[in-house]
């Protein structure tokens, strides 16, 4: 265990996420509330090794919670991978006297926040990412609205789907997890749902059921295809020539980024904020908040990282009856 701090240095690192302001805002009013001053850590990584900080204060956190977004910026740092730049972004935040950091990202800004840990700087993970990918939390920051924009996008076209008597193709994001396409393929009554974890590639099982169905009667079809999976532009192709029905495909991609978080994207967000900045002001380092059984807990960063997450098994079953005709 080391000393607790006195000042709270808090980035937001890789992707976007909506909810991550709401997550700022409570690191930076937590802090002010236990005695710590907070310094606000502008472009991940990159803007630590650039000096980007400033001192925040409640008002610089005012009227935020309701934006998507981060206020504090995020970008991808592929230096930070180095142990000289690791030395130096250490360096930068004892003179900056920063003892402690929130990061707020994905598995990889874990893997920096980790580093910086072993060269004595308290740190505190919390995670913020769409995908769901972070196994040792049942929930992410950002996921929840994240579906629910799918689950927008995927119902409007369903209804001009339907129209035209066509088949829909809808890609999610969730890189290589398929958690977001599992989630608005089921809310959205999809017809097919394809999965990095699942689909076994074979895209002729889907040709006959989508020619079974046009049988009976069903003109229209909506298939969910999660990005890793594979290209959905060439996937509508192959299935429009091989059954006449025409097959259209659309992205949706970074619009499941942004957007107002939702309701639970913001309060689980501010118990996540909150919760990093109790740990570290209990003089607690290395450590990752998660969400489990219904309680805000915190784990090793690298147990943590070293967990292994799947689908939930049981929305997985289901939607192998949700989805018969």
């Amino acid at each position: 265990m080391s000393s607790a701090v006195k000042t709270i240095g808090v980035l937001t690192s890789g992707g976007d996420a909506p909810g991550m302001n709401a997550a700022i805002r409570a690191v930076v009013r937590t802090g002010i509330a236990n005695g710590v001053k907070v310094m606000g850590i502008k472009r991940g990584y990159a803007g630590l090794l650039d000096e980007e900080i400033v001192e925040m204060d409640t008002l610089s956190v005012s009227n935020i919670i309701q934006l998507g977004g981060t206020i504090l910026y995020t970008a991808r740092c592929k230096e930070f991978r180095e142990k000289e730049y690791q030395e130096k972004a250490a360096e930068i935040c004892r003179k900056h006297g920063i003892d402690g950091i929130v990061v707020i990202g994905g598995d990889g800004s874990f893997q920096g926040a980790s580093k910086l840990a072993e060269l004595g700087i308290n740190t505190v993970g919390v995670p913020g990412t769409i995908d769901l990918d972070i196994a040792c939390t049942e929930y992410t920051i950002g996921f929840d609205t994240a579906i629910n924009t799918a689950m927008e996008a995927m119902d409007k076209l369903r209804d001009t789907s339907e129209s035209h008597e066509r088949c829909s193709i809808v890609e999610v994001m969730g890189r290589t997890a398929g958690h977001i396409a599992l989630w608005t393929g089921i809310a959205s009554g999809a017809e097919y749902i394809l999965t990095t974890e699942e689909y076994d590639g074979n895209i002729q099982k889907i040709i006959e059921k989508i020619q079974q169905r046009h049988k009976i009667g069903k003109k229209n079809h909506v298939i969910v295809n999660a990005e890793g999976v594979g290209n959905s532009y060439e996937m509508a192709k192959i299935i429009e020539a091989a059954t006449g029905v025409e097959t259209r495909a659309t992205v949706l991609g970074h619009i499941q980024r942004g957007g107002n978080p939702t309701c639970k994207d913001r309060v689980y967000a501010s118990a996540m904020g909150a919760k990093a900045v109790e740990l570290l002001c209990e003089g607690k380092t290395n450590r990752v908040v998660g969400y489990t059984n219904g309680e805000f807990v915190d784990y090793d960063i690298q147990a943590a990282l070293a967990m292994e997450k799947g689908l939930d098994p049981y929305l997985f079953h289901i939607t192998r009856k949700l989805t018969t005709y």
